[in-house]
């Protein structure tokens, strides 16, 4: 969706939304001087949206919130990674490292 859609949908307004870009909050595609924005985009913008204005949450509680959230994702991926790459071995060594696995402490 582009830079108007987006903002008409959230309804934010430019300046707004040139602050969470600025702050890296949100980092859109960009195609010349067009910025588009992709479903994540709007799910990290609710989630600001809800952290200033339902949650009274500061800028750099925001700020350390997107952080959070950005570790989370990368550390689906690498686990994500992980589990394809345990999937592909043989069977003895797949079970070894299902077993190994399990003495890890859930929190």
């Amino acid at each position: 969706m582009d830079d108007h859609e987006f903002r008409l949908y959230l309804q934010i307004d430019v300046v707004q939304l040139d602050f969470w870009i600025e702050q890296g909050w949100l980092i859109p595609e960009t195609s010349g001087e067009k910025r588009q924005f992709r479903d994540a985009d709007v799910a990290r913008a609710r989630l600001i949206l809800d952290l200033m204005g339902n949650m009274g949450v500061n800028e750099a509680g925001v700020d350390i919130v997107m952080d959070l959230v950005d570790q989370l994702h990368g550390i689906r991926g690498t686990m994500g990674k992980l589990m394809a790459a345990i999937s592909r071995q043989e069977r003895d060594v797949k079970q070894r490292l299902v077993e190994s696995l399990e003495d890890l402490e859930r929190f």
